[in-house]
Order: structure tokens, then sequence, then C-alpha cells
């Protein structure tokens, strides 16, 4: 396999930029921020409709796609392909091993679990699918679907991204973008407009997630301040965090890997286990070590039939609503999480790469949802504690409100607050570099101009979004990004195994 450069080599930090994707993408960013804030409702309305559309029709779909791609993701890591490394044979990780599970836990899942670890298992809990509401089945019922819902399946996703964006460019030195995850089946066509219109996707998918995010994880900043210091709640104070969310993240970016983006994802995990650790020890410990060994329990014994139910026979808004949404979301999330795993983890081999990925952080995962989770289920069910009052009012505040049922809280909910804002930064800043390098044709350390210029614009359209709305409109259209990805990602499934069949038999 022959790379092809789509950008010159010389020049260092004035590096030219894919100037079709570059200009492409902020075109399209400015034409759907004026769009959507001028009609806010009109778009919310349209992408809703289109979002649902989507989840009727090709529902289906969603669901064979994740099931195949963790089936694929699994099934690698026991082939003989485990040992090709992620570089050259001499290689040897660039990363030690704990930044680098803290890197990619960091941008892949942290700041989804501060939100809804309490707030997911208390909704399942109070309006399950099946079982009746607020019973011990639909508690248990409740663990088994969050931990569905953030297992196995989301970072299978993630791990096929990843893995082939780190195979070609690290091994065949190709760009670090998804055209070239596609050149065993496109060939030399990855280098023309359908590569480009792929990077588009996945620069549209990628920078419109991170601002959506960006503009939510505002508000839900602004309501863990208003619950713990009584800050008022209202959109100046959201365009402040932004600011200040925007400010860290480019300073973050600039400082690059090492320096910025490592240490920062370390101090977040560091401060994440001690606030685990204390409600693990401060909560009802015998019962959630009790928990989580029923938990992996009903997980496995339902992760297969999980995996491929639609409910074809009755009319299951739920299964829409829920794990439909999740599916595009890890689906449209993947360029993003998948250039960043991918960007830090040369010198791993396959089998290395799919078990840190896929396992280790599906466990994690699992212990944090765990113990928050039935921490607030216990506090709900056995305590009468008012837990699922306090998801009704304002699930931002979950966390907050279980926090305030056990020691400490004066201290533990600030500690919090500031846990959020880390993961809202160290999202971002990683962000930023993935759509630099998406923009730089796929260069893996893209000018510094360039790095504060897309964090910059990502923080400018979350603030332009949060002050004229939009922000619904801009999270329904990057959901929908994820049934054209859905199809490209299958593609890049079929084009690693030929890439690694036909290494394998070269060197055979």
């Amino acid at each position: 396999m022959t790379a092809r450069p789509t950008r010159p080599t010389a020049g260092g930090g004035n590096l030219v930029a894919n100037r079709f994707v570059f200009a492409g993408s902020i075109l399209l960013v400015a034409a759907f921020v004026a769009a959507a804030g001028a009609a806010s409702r009109r778009a919310e309305s349209f992408f809703g409709d289109l979002l649902s559309l989507i989840a009727r029709n090709f529902g289906w779909f969603y669901i064979v796609s994740v099931g195949v791609l963790a089936g694929f993701s699994l099934w690698l890591a026991g082939t003989r392909h485990g040992a090709v490394r992620l570089g050259k044979d001499h290689e040897r990780p660039e990363f030690h091993t704990l930044s680098w599970l803290a890197m990619l836990f960091s941008a892949g899942m942290g700041i989804g679990l501060l939100f809804f670890g309490v707030a997911e298992p208390i909704m399942h809990f109070t309006a399950p699918p099946e079982a009746e509401a607020r019973s011990v089945q639909a508690a248990r019922d409740a663990m088994l679907l969050t931990f569905f819902h953030w297992g196995l399946h989301a970072w299978g996703v993630y791990v096929v991204v990843g893995l082939a964006l780190a195979y070609f460019h690290f091994r065949h030195d190709l760009p670090m973008s998804l055209r070239s995850c596609l050149h065993p089946v496109l060939g030399e066509r990855i280098w023309g407009r359908a590569g480009d219109l792929i990077d588009l996707l996945s620069v549209f998918a990628t920078i419109f997630g991170l601002a959506t995010s960006l503009g939510l994880g505002a508000m839900q900043i602004n309501a863990g301040l208003s619950h713990v210091f009584g800050v008022p709640s209202g959109a100046n104070v959201q365009l402040v965090i932004i600011a200040v969310i925007t400010l860290c993240a480019t300073a973050s970016v600039v400082s690059g890997l090492h320096a910025g983006i490592r240490r920062l994802s370390e101090l977040n995990m560091l401060l994440a286990g001690l606030l685990l650790g204390f409600v693990l020890l401060a909560g009802p410990t015998l019962f959630l070590l009790d928990a989580f060994v029923d938990n992996i329990g009903y997980y496995l014994r339902s992760v297969v039939h999980r995996t491929f139910m639609r409910d074809a026979y009755r009319n299951n808004d739920w299964l829409a609503s829920w794990t439909i949404f999740y599916w595009a979301w890890w689906i449209a999330w993947s360029p993003f999480v998948g250039t960043f795993i991918a960007r830090i983890s040369r010198g791993r081999t396959v089998r290395e790469f799919v078990l840190g990925v896929l396992l280790v952080p599906t466990l994690l995962t699992f212990v944090w949802l765990t113990v928050f989770g039935n921490t607030a289920l216990h506090m709900q069910l056995l305590d009468g504690k008012p837990i699922a009052g306090a998801v009704e009012a304002n699930s931002a505040t979950a966390i907050y409100a279980m926090l305030a049922e056990l020691p400490a809280s004066a201290a533990t909910a600030p500690l919090t607050v500031v846990l959020v804002a880390l993961f809202f930064v160290t999202s971002s800043d990683s962000g930023s570099l993935v759509v630099d390098m998406l923009t730089s044709g796929g260069h893996p350390d893209p000018p510094i101009w360039q790095r504060i210029f897309w964090a910059l614009t990502e923080g400018a359209v979350a603030a332009a979004l949060l002050v004229f709305g939009g922000l619904q409109a801009l999270q329904s259209a990057a959901i929908s990004a994820g049934l054209p990805l859905a199809i490209v990602l299958l593609l890049v499934a079929f084009g690693l195994v030929r890439a690694l069949r036909a290494e394998a038999a070269g060197s055979g």
C-alpha cells in the first residue's frame, strides 16, 4: 500500500490545510449556525422529525451495525492479526499505559457518566420499558439497560474507527483521517472528492457534536453551581462558563498531547477516582459490592438478546428514544473519539489496542455506574429518599441530589463541579485536536494557529446557539449524521480485515 501525501511536507508550523475540507467545514458551520439561529424552532422541528424518521425506518440497521461492530472488535483481538503492531515492528507505545487509558476514557465517556451515572438508572426505574415502575425488577432492569447503553457496544464502535486509523496511519503512513481507512475499498479514489466528503462528514459530526455538548454542558455546570453555591441560572452565566472552558481548552490543545491533554486527563481520573472511592465507602458498601456482581451477571446473560432486540411485534417508542438514540450518538461521536484514540496509540499491538479500548474502559464504566447508579437506587427504593423527584425536576442536578444524602456533601459537591468542568475541558481540547487533524489532510500534529482557530470556533458556535436557540436542532443534526457514518464504519471494518489479510499473506 503506497501513501499519497495530501499536504506539503515542508514548511513545519506553516502546514497548508486540506483547502476543500477546511473551507467546506467553515462554510457548513457558518450556514448551519445562521439557519439554526434564525429559525431555531423550525430547525429543531425539522431535524427532530428527521431523527424520528431515521429511527423508525432504519432502527434495525443501527442495531445490526452496532452489534456487528462490537462482535468484530472482540473477534479481531483473538485472531493472528492481534500481534500486528500499530507502527513499525520495532516501535513501542508512545504513552505509558495509565496515561493512555486516562486520555481515552476522558475523551470517550467521562463527562457523560458524571451526568447519567445517577440520572439514567433512576429514569429507567421510574419509567421502565417492561417491568412495573419503581419495583425491584425495575431497579434490576434499570442497571442492565444502563450497562447495555454505556458498555461494550459503545466502545466497540470506537475500537473500529480508532484501530483502522492507527493501523493505516502508523503502519502504512497514510493520513490520519477517515478516508485512509477506505483505501482497501475505494483505492486511489480516496484522494479525490469522495475522500474529501468522507472527511467533511467526520468534521460535521465532530464539531457539531462538540459544540452541542459544550452548550448543553454549560447549562449543566450552571445547574451544579446553582445547586451548590446558589449562582443564578441564565444565559449570561452560561456564556461565561463557555468562555472559560473554551480558553482552558485552547491553552491545553496549544500545549499539545504530552503537556496539556495528557496531564488534564490524568487529573480527571485522579479526582474521579477520589469521588468514586468516597461514594463507595460512604454509601451502602456491601450492597454495592453485591450489586456489582449481580449487574455483571445479568448483563452477560442478557447482552446477546439485547444486542439484536428490535421489538418488532409492538410499536416500541422506548427503544427508539433510548437504545437507537444511543447507537446513533456513539456512531456520530466515533470520528472524534476514534481519531483521538488512534493518535495516542502508536506502538501498541492490535490485541493491546482492542483489549485496552474495549474491555478496560467498559469495566471502569460498569464500576462507576454501579457505585453511583445503585447508590441512588438504594436511596430511592430502600431508604425512601427523593432522588427520583430531583431527577425529574432537573437531571443535571441528579448527582448533587445523591451526594447531598451522603456525609461531607459540602466538600464532595464542589469537587464534582470542578470535575465536570475539567471533563468538559478535556473533551473540548481533544475534540479540537481531532478537527485540526481532519482539516489538515490527516496530519497528526497540526499547526498551532489552526488548533486555536477550531477551539475558539467550537466555543463561538456553542455560545451563538445558546443565545439565539438551536442547540437541540444541532444535536439532532449531529446524531442524524450517524446513518451515513454507520455505512462508512461497516466499510472501514471490511477494509481493515482486507488490509490485515493482505499484510499477513505478504509476510507469509
